[in-house]
């Protein structure tokens, strides 16, 4: 069964939703499989991927207003401040989300639900670069 492993990195501008569909799509279909599984792997503690509604950007909005108040930067718990106070924060809010997801291959694409996009989550306030892993595995 064939096994295609590539990486792409991407530049957030901060804290929010970058959608990975097209680039995930576009890597399966150049991969050649048709019908398999791509394993997407985020390799960051401080950022998350999450598979969620791509339709209606007030989703994104309340998700990051919802996590803001579960996991406020500058929490005085917090011990681990090294690079500011959204630091433990982002490291919690990746711990509480995923780093990587499963998405089936169907005809040469992500067989995704109609609503549904994959989007890394930027933890952090300042811009960073975070690489993505896929291992594309089927027939």
């Amino acid at each position: 069964m064939p096994l295609h492993q590539l990486e792409f990195s991407v530049a957030t501008t901060g804290r929010g939703t970058y959608d990975l569909t097209g680039q995930v799509d576009r890597a399966i279909r150049e991969s050649g499989v048709t019908t398999g599984l791509c394993h997407i792997f985020l390799c960051h503690t401080s950022a998350s991927l999450m598979l969620s509604e791509n339709a209606d950007p007030s989703v994104m909005r309340d998700l990051e207003a919802f996590m803001s108040r579960l996991v406020p930067d500058g929490d005085p718990l917090f011990t681990h401040t090294a690079e500011g106070p959204d630091d433990m924060s982002a490291h919690v809010r990746s711990v509480l989300t995923h780093n990587d997801l499963h998405v089936p291959v169907r005809n040469g694409s992500c067989k995704l639900g109609t609503w549904q996009g994959i989007y890394l989550w930027e933890h952090r306030q300042a811009p960073h670069r975070r690489t993505i892993t896929l291992t594309i595995i089927g027939e």
